[in-house]
């Protein structure tokens, strides 16, 4: 079986044109890894594909939960396995397109059970490091799991102290117990991603939210918010509502949290490409001049060979 392929990206760098013309190509069926199209509701800010591109190609992981719900990588990770076996028995190739970044990661490398926090330690070892320092808890962390702390980012305090509090609750390293609670899928992936200019990304990120506010992205907010969607749900606690939810309160004027979400979309693609640029075998294509459909047939080629291309995709 050919590998699955997964189309990233930036926001705004135009992954899903892609993914639509790699879809019609391969007869293909599309998983979302987008953490926030599984939202009911949220609509225009996610960009979530129209009712004629969901009636060309079959897309899954979109519209799945509730506001009020708390959607994770596991979720996504349990859900993607259901949807590729489906698609795949049925006959079907599967694309998977988003940005989200943990959303892919799980699906190439697996995802792992990790014990439940411990509400207690949790609460020792957060006073531990505002008292001891971080380089005191990573001291412990090498004597207790030297091959594990070469492995995690010790600057960062979440991941540091969940690994420490894991070694102190199971009394085995915290390495040893992700290889042995790791899960993983069956099938191989092959990660793409689309790359443009920085200033490119960044002015059509900026006519992208031009283009989001003619369309309603305040009225939907507005619809959510009257709907009972409460502000700090995980849904709204995102870039293009979090600003408009702060319009509302009266903390910004209109225009001012337009910028915002300008500003900080940019900000947010910044920290994409900060993420997929460390990621190993991730093959970056820039859109060709011609467009998309262009695009995704390079891309094909470049990953399939060239019968992908012509339309002779040959058996799974």
């Amino acid at each position: 079986m050919r590998s699955i392929l997964i189309i990233t990206g930036p926001t705004a760098s135009g992954k899903s044109a892609v993914a639509m013309h790699c879809a019609r190509l391969l007869e293909a069926e599309i998983i979302s890894a987008d953490s926030r199209q599984v939202y009911r509701g949220l609509d225009i800010g996610t960009a979530k594909p129209g009712a004629e591109a969901l009636r060309d190609i079959p897309h899954h992981g979109i519209d799945i939960a509730e506001p009020g719900d708390t959607y994770t990588a596991g979720r996504f990770f349990e859900d993607a396995r259901g949807w590729i076996s489906d698609i795949l028995a049925r006959g079907r190739r599967v694309i998977i397109v988003g940005g989200s970044g943990l959303y892919v990661r799980v699906l190439m490398r697996g995802i792992f059970d990790a014990p439940d926090t411990d509400p207690a330690l949790r609460v020792e070892l957060q006073r531990r490091l505002e008292e001891e320092g971080a380089d005191a808890l990573v001291d412990e962390l090498t004597r207790l799991d030297p091959e594990g702390v070469r492995r995690i980012d010790t600057r960062n305090p979440v991941r540091l102290l969940r690994a420490l509090e894991v070694c102190l609750q199971t009394g085995e390293p915290y390495s040893a117990i992700r290889r042995e609670r790791l899960r993983t899928l069956p099938w191989t992936f092959v990660q793409t991603a689309i790359d443009r200019e920085r200033a490119e990304l960044y002015d059509r990120i900026n006519r992208r939210v031009d283009a989001m506010v003619a369309a309603g992205l305040f009225d939907e907010v507005r619809a959510l918010l009257d709907a009972g969607v409460h502000p700090s749900w995980n849904a709204l606690r995102t870039v293009g509502y979090q600003e408009i939810v702060e319009y509302f309160t009266g903390l910004h004027s209109r225009a001012r949290a337009i910028e915002l979400i300008k500003r900080n979309t940019r900000r947010f693609a910044k920290r994409q490409l900060t993420w997929f640029r460390r990621e190993e075998d991730l093959r970056w294509f820039t859109p060709e001049p011609a467009g998309a459909k262009q695009t995704a047939l390079r891309m094909l080629t470049d990953v399939y060979g060239e019968n992908a291309a012509s339309g002779q995709h040959g058996s799974d």
